[in-house]
């Protein structure tokens, strides 16, 4: 049956992919630390998760053509936020709704904080979910984004990828008991990226000359070798 983008993912077998992408990925979750965290989800905002270190969130959903949640938007145009305002930037299956993903990824980059963390879950398009997706939103299917081609984009923006790795299980409807939800033929992947900090140039001063005062009295902290 022919469903709406925003019906796929609140359907149970992508609510329970979100679920296993975010147990992956809890461990490294914990550790990331800052006052500001953004949340961008795929058609409705989630609850974001919930993390001791990170001191507040900011959460938006993208349903074309706008953005909703904290901040009201319009999705053809770039992220209403400053550079470098995010310590944590947690994107659910957004960019397969995008309408111009590479724009967007390359504004994710920009608004997150150098040594910051990029994390971005998705559909893998190669697998059973690639076909499922698609058949159930025939006309506006997903565009479902291949994780080493976003892994080269954001290298081209300077950006260190920590992690990529497939998740969950290979069919939506098929039953995993399994306690690790890795899977080398998984329906959906992670990715983590960190942002490189802007390293500063090293400076070697030169001490200026000195003189020698009329009372012929040197400071302490004048070097005798620098006298003229």
């Amino acid at each position: 049956m022919q469903q709406r983008g925003d019906e796929v993912y609140s359907s149970a077998p992508m609510l329970r992919l979100l679920d296993e992408q975010l147990r992956v990925l809890t461990p490294g979750l914990q550790r990331c630390a800052g006052t500001h965290g953004l949340v961008l989800d795929a058609s409705c905002c989630r609850v974001p998760p919930a993390l001791p270190l990170l001191g507040c969130w900011t959460s938006l959903a993208l349903r074309n053509p706008h953005y909703e949640g904290d901040v009201q938007a319009s999705a053809s145009e770039p992220l209403p936020f400053v550079d470098d305002a995010f310590e944590l930037v947690l994107v659910r299956h957004a960019l397969e709704v995008a309408p111009h993903a590479a724009d967007l990824l390359g504004e994710l980059v920009r608004v997150l904080a150098p040594g910051g963390t990029l994390v971005v879950t998705g559909v893998h398009p190669l697998g059973g979910w690639s076909a499922w997706v698609h058949l159930r939103t025939q006309g506006k299917s997903p565009s479902l984004q291949l994780p080493w081609r976003l892994r080269l984009q954001l290298e081209r923006n300077g950006m260190l990828i920590e992690q990529i790795q497939r998740i969950g299980s290979i069919w939506p409807h098929a039953a995993d008991t399994r306690s690790n939800p890795a899977s080398p033929l998984g329906g959906g992947y992670v990715l983590v990226a960190r942002k490189r900090r802007q390293s500063l140039p090293l400076v070697r001063l030169r001490p200026l000359p000195g003189r020698v005062p009329a009372n012929g009295q040197l400071s302490p902290s004048v070097r005798r070798n620098s006298i003229s």
